[in-house]
């Protein structure tokens, strides 16, 4: 009953910040406006588009590859995964090695998908977890940027950071190797998936990677890491105890939902897939709002339409492609959006929090946002070993997933993420309210 009497506080709460604020009649006009812009812009570039396909008969084989490792319990195939010969071993150690290095903080872990990305750019995955990991680097920062330290105290905050921080290494500590030993294939010329389980990866992984070895379609190993990887993250961090108490049915991560914070945006510029990348026509932004982070099955197809509109819609990839390219990743929204963002306070911290935007951008003589590198934000954590044990059971669980990668109707986010800002700002100033 409490837990269900918090929901609908937070839905009540979410809907009087969306009144509050449409209230207003300029906001509910350029609401409006950049609503039916936003939608045509995203029909536009649907009717444009070239999507992404799912080829029948891959996952037709990698349904059969899967079903036989359900029959022989989990087990790999021959060869054996031990012993390594002494060239194996010094594989083992270096791709190790190079995915300790950089796995330190959100800022080595997404330089070291870009470059992967734009070494081997068949690896869709790479670019998409870039860009992600750019979000979640964002997302980190928030913390102590200039907001939501008036909604959460300093203990929040840190258990924030921590669920971030823990997912954001985990996924890095299982995908990473992978990614390296592809690319260590590339170099050998031949085929070094047998060790896979060298690195704790799922048996799940193992004939999908052997199908990309023979076939480089790039679309059903996408859509196996972005499984593997959620179901990787589901018992360590969504499912664990300490963190579902601290973080997931906490208070704020329901109104995050409710505030539409949630979500992962890709930086696109003009998105003219015909211009140079140095054209710079402002800040466009798409991207996918998530409503429940902590349900499996939401953030599996949450990935999946991300990466549809990544590699499905041309200006989208384009412009991504040319941002990931030619701005460093330091985990300030100055990144992106330097209009509105800064890394250093241009305001010494206030007690009281007055307003400063009106329709998604600063008031005239406003200072701007107060945004952190991650650096300033946060100090480096160390990683602790994920715990071990292998997700995958049945090809049941996981065929729902390879039959369609539809794209969503609306990803064109550029006026609904001025549309958050106005409401994360309105959650401040009606909390302090509250308080006084």
């Amino acid at each position: 009953m409490e837990k269900q009497g918090n929901s609908q506080g937070q839905r009540r709460s979410g809907k009087s910040l969306l009144s509050r604020l449409l209230a207003l009649p300029r906001a509910a006009i350029a609401y409006a406006v950049g609503k039916w812009k936003a939608m045509s812009v995203s029909e536009q570039m649907i009717a444009e588009a070239s999507p992404i396909v799912l080829a029948p008969a891959a996952v037709a084989r990698l349904t059969a590859a899967w079903r036989r490792l359900e029959e022989a319990g989990g087990a790999l195939p021959l060869p054996a995964a031990e012993p390594w010969t002494a060239e194996e071993l010094a594989n083992i150690a270096q791709i190790r090695s190079e995915t300790e290095m950089h796995n330190r903080n959100n800022l080595t872990r997404t330089e070291a998908y870009r470059t992967v990305y734009f070494r081997t750019p068949e690896l869709h995955w790479a670019l998409l977890a870039h860009l992600v990991s750019r979000n979640g680097g964002w997302n980190m920062t928030d913390l102590q940027g200039e907001w939501l330290p008036y909604l959460l105290r300093d203990e929040q905050r840190e258990e924030l950071f921590r669920f971030l921080e823990r997912a954001n290494a985990l996924i890095f500590q299982d995908a990473y190797p992978q990614l390296l030993l592809y690319e260590r294939s590339l170099r050998e010329g031949r085929s070094l998936f047998h060790l896979l389980p060298a690195f704790g990866v799922s048996v799940f992984m193992s004939p999908v990677w052997r199908l990309f070895w023979k076939e480089r379609d790039p679309v059903p190993l996408t859509v196996a890491l972005i499984v593997n990887e959620q179901n990787y993250i589901e018992q360590r961090v969504i499912q664990n105890a300490h963190f579902k108490e601290k973080v997931l049915h906490t208070l704020f991560f329901g109104m995050q939902s409710l505030l539409q914070v949630n979500g992962v945006i890709f930086p696109y510029g003009s998105g003219d897939p015909v211009a140079d990348c140095s054209t710079d026509a402002g800040t466009q932004l798409a991207g996918i709002i998530i409503e429940r982070f902590e349900d499996l099955d939401e953030r599996i197809e949450f990935g999946k339409r991300l990466y549809a509109v990544l590699f499905g819609i041309a200006p989208v990839l384009h412009g991504a492609r040319c941002f990931a390219a030619a701005v460093e990743h330091t985990g300030s929204r100055a990144d992106f959006a330097p209009q509105l963002y800064a890394r250093i306070r241009q305001l010494p911290p206030q007690r009281v929090y007055k307003e400063r935007l009106i329709g998604g951008a600063l008031k005239p003589g406003a200072k701007p946002l107060y945004s952190p590198e991650l650096g300033t934000a946060w100090g480096d954590r160390p990683v602790d070993p994920a715990e071990k044990g292998d997700w995958f059971k049945s090809a049941d669980q996981v065929l729902t997933y390879f039959r369609k990668l539809p794209l969503p109707p609306m990803f064109e986010l550029t006026n609904e993420y001025g549309l958050m800002l106005n409401k994360i700002e309105l959650a401040v100033l009606a909390t302090q309210r509250q308080k006084q």
